[in-house]
């Protein structure tokens, strides 16, 4: 298929999807998210796909959702028109991620923020530059309690979570190696193929096999409450916009909380 924010891409056993609004840091905007879960579906049907990464053209993974779009589309939502929009396109989305049943890897440089974290961290394993960073400003920035899918505290333990969202300040590719949120760091150039070389690999791994240990790895985390917390946490997450601060920033301008987290 062909896509306008999408770039679906395969090589061998591995399918590469790039968000591709560079000029947006990859920005995901309605459309680009709609084309992303396009693209994961089209790569789990192809039989030929053992292993499906996720990148980002340009210099930035995700710069996290489209603020701009936001404000000119969604500022006037309605409780129910929220919570069915970003059931479907936060939620739904990004554990089609968690639940694909082909292995998954994120490929990130610069930016990973917001909602760029929440989908990396969806995906099986983080391979990223040594120029990435990693950031979750909108507790600060928006008064909203954190992105819709909060997988924080399962990457990063609760104190680490706690902090950078109290915070919202930004941590490196070795910090996030350290804390065990990423599991590779590669110079810049080296980036895309590194990701490859470990897709590859994985892709040597019989595919029913791979399938099933994922399966029973993502079972584990949902015996320990991983599934429900995030359900548990999307409704906190929808009635944090009813609060004071979330309307102050809305009515400010969404958008002003980019330079607002930049400055951050």
């Amino acid at each position: 298929m062909a896509y306008e924010h999408v770039l679906s891409e395969v090589r061998g056993p591995v399918a590469t999807i790039w968000l591709n609004r560079p000029d947006k840091r990859n920005a995901q905007s309605r459309k680009l998210l709609d084309e992303l879960d396009a693209a994961l579906a089209e790569a789990v049907r192809d039989d030929a796909v053992r292993v499906i990464v996720f990148a980002g053209k340009g210099d930035h993974f995700s710069a996290g959702h489209d603020l701009r779009e936001a404000q000119e589309s969604r500022a006037d939502f309605t409780v129910e028109e929220r919570w069915a929009y970003e059931e479907l396109r936060y939620l739904d989305y990004s554990l089609r991620i968690w639940d694909c049943p082909k292995p998954t890897i994120a490929s990130v440089q610069g930016a990973c923020v917001a909602a760029g974290f929440m989908v990396a961290n969806m995906c099986d394993l983080v391979v990223a530059s040594e120029d990435a960073f990693f950031a979750d400003p909108v507790v600060r920035t928006l008064g909203a309690c954190a992105v819709e899918v909060l997988v924080h505290p399962w990457v990063l333990g609760a104190r680490r979570a706690k902090e950078i969202l109290f915070t919202g300040d930004r941590f490196s590719a070795a910090d996030a190696l350290s804390w065990g949120m990423v599991n590779r760091v590669v110079p810049r150039a080296e980036l895309e193929t590194a990701t490859s070389d470990l897709a590859n690999r994985i892709a040597e791994t019989p595919a029913f096999a791979l399938k099933l240990v994922k399966k029973s790895i993502n079972r584990t985390l949902d015996i320990q409450g991983f599934r429900n917390a995030l359900n548990a946490h999307f409704d906190t997450h929808q009635l944090s916009h009813v609060a004071e601060a979330f309307k102050t920033a809305r009515d400010a301008g969404l958008a002003n909380a980019i330079q607002k987290g930049k400055d951050s």
